[in-house]
């Protein structure tokens, strides 16, 4: 294969050369949490829903023919003892109030695991329940950490744990050696507003947000200073990578007025970003939904991508709009949606990708990377789903 010269010998190249904006033989495919690496279909666990024969067919064809963009969350290492070569993982920055928690897993009486997380904050005890099915691969909260602005006051009556200083690059190392050339790891975080929102409700995080701004930047400049030098920390020892920060999609019409962005987001990601790009590596922010009134805010942080792009419907802007207003700063992931895989007929969905790749990829641009917005996630995986997802390989590969 080839373009302007240049012979493609494999995926991660295509994938290394779309980041850089420069010319590639054909659209990357990638098929997002699907990875071809991590559905392990021999693993015994009940909650493993890849497990199901239903799946094998779809793994094989993620393993052999997508650009695989493999996330991986970087845990820091604590309490090192060099004598014993022990070493204590502690799941920071995606989960930094972890070591103030106390945690207890229990099974309700149809089989499904119950996480509880619970923190003693003065005289409150703040409870969280978070719920795995086991025939459905995702967690639900049921009961959120903080219910009220009172709880919110109580929480940071606490001393917040402090950044922490060796990441544990293994998680990532690992993962490159074992893709080899069929793609690259995606360093994957939430942002300080993702960690604030989800210790709410939607609903009670919004109301807190409007209400008790005051409260709210306190939670978030909690979080920031945990982010933003744990983000340093793990991009000195990883330059050069792909980041997906998740979480702006909080700030977002109707979950905020379009000039709350930039004090709920730009504010605290921008350093992210900076620090990020300083080391080498690529931001790609993650944000579902609606776009039109945050899409300034999020080029004016410099990022290198967006995914996914939801076409109206689910989100507010075209991808050609995307495409021909900010193309040549950032890179455009996705814009096909995981329910039309599911849902719509092949024929149907095959103009989806096709009008897909013609936006994405009309005139100038950094890069476009047919992906979609999520995947199923049901033990048993429709037979429809696998030809949606047989089509999209079929028309960018010609596999």
């Amino acid at each position: 294969m080839t373009m302007a010269g240049k012979t493609w010998k494999n995926r991660r190249e295509r994938l290394t050369a779309t980041l850089n904006g420069e010319a590639v033989d054909r659209p990357a495919v990638c098929f997002y949490e699907l990875n071809g690496l991590d559905e392990d279909s021999n693993d015994p666990d009940e909650f493993n829903i890849y497990t199901d024969p239903s799946w094998r067919e779809l793994i094989e064809l993620t393993r052999d023919y997508t650009d695989r963009i493999v996330m991986r969350k970087v845990p820091f290492i604590d309490d090192f003892d060099e004598l014993e070569n022990n070493k204590k993982l502690v799941s920071v920055p995606s989960d930094p109030l972890a070591s103030i928690s106390t945690e207890d897993i229990s099974f309700d009486s149809n089989g499904s695991r119950i996480i509880t997380r619970t923190i003693e904050a003065g005289s409150r005890k703040l409870t969280c329940r978070k719920r795995r099915d086991k025939d459905v691969n995702t967690t639900w909260t049921v009961e959120h950490l903080l219910k009220d602005a009172d709880d919110l006051k109580a929480l940071l009556e606490l001393d917040f744990p402090e950044p922490c200083v060796e990441p544990d690059v293994s998680v990532v190392l690992e993962a490159e050696e074992a893709l080899g050339d069929a793609g690259i790891v995606m360093i994957d975080t939430p942002d300080p507003l993702c960690l604030a929102a989800a210790l709410f409700d939607m609903a009670t995080y919004t109301m807190i947000a409007v209400l008790e701004p005051e409260l709210f930047k306190e939670l978030l400049e909690r979080f920031a200073a945990i982010l933003h030098p744990n983000t340093e920390a793990i991009v000195k020892a990883l330059p050069g990578r792909l980041w997906r920060i998740y979480g702006p999609e909080y700030a977002s019409v109707p979950y905020q007025r379009p000039e709350n962005f930039r004090e709920l987001v730009v504010k605290y990601d921008q350093p992210m970003v900076d620090a990020i790009q300083k080391y080498g590596g690529f931001v790609r922010i993650h944000s579902h939904g609606n776009l039109k009134d945050i899409i300034d805010d999020i080029a004016s942080m410099g990022v290198d991508g967006l995914d996914p792009i939801e076409p109206p419907g689910q989100g507010d802007m075209e991808l050609i709009e995307v495409r021909q207003r900010y193309g040549d700063q950032m890179v455009l992931f996705g814009n096909l949606e995981a329910t039309d895989i599911e849902n719509l007929p092949t024929d149907q969905f095959e103009q989806k990708i096709i009008t897909a790749i013609e936006q994405g990829t009309s005139g100038k641009g950094r890069g476009f990377v047919l992906m979609p917005s999520s995947c199923p996630y049901g033990r048993k995986l429709p037979r429809l789903a696998l030809e949606n997802y047989k089509k999209m390989i079929e028309i960018v590969t010609g596999n």
